[in-house]
């Protein structure tokens, strides 16, 4: 099995592993490739996504309690601090709306399967 393109700049090989082309920011001289940039990003997003609400459809069905009742806010907080390490520019409270956002959609999701 070949690489799959799911974007321009972002792949899944054979087996299963994403990869994504990242050019430095410093580097995008057009609007055209910044355009590009965020559409291979945006892909490789999309592919991120959609296995996180795979594996969170695991969890509630491991949960004593799933579904939107079985939320934990303390773990949610600790999802976003342990992003915001990684994203300090959005910081935590920005992380806080998307990260919801994640949670309710892929909660969604597992209930609609």
């Amino acid at each position: 099995m070949q690489d799959q393109v799911i974007g321009e700049g972002a792949a899944r090989t054979a087996s299963g592993e994403l990869r994504v082309a990242l050019p430095p920011v410093a580097e995008i001289g057009s609007l055209a490739e910044a355009r590009a940039a965020i559409d291979g990003l945006d892909a490789a997003l999309a592919v991120l996504l959609e296995r996180r609400a795979a594996v969170a459809a695991v969890v509630q069905r491991l949960k004593p309690v799933g579904g939107f009742a079985g939320r934990s806010p303390e773990r949610e907080r600790q999802i976003v601090e342990a992003m915001a390490e990684h994203a300090p520019v959005l910081g935590a409270e920005r992380l806080a709306r998307i990260m919801n956002a994640v949670i309710e959609a892929g909660l969604e999701a597992a209930a609609s399967r």
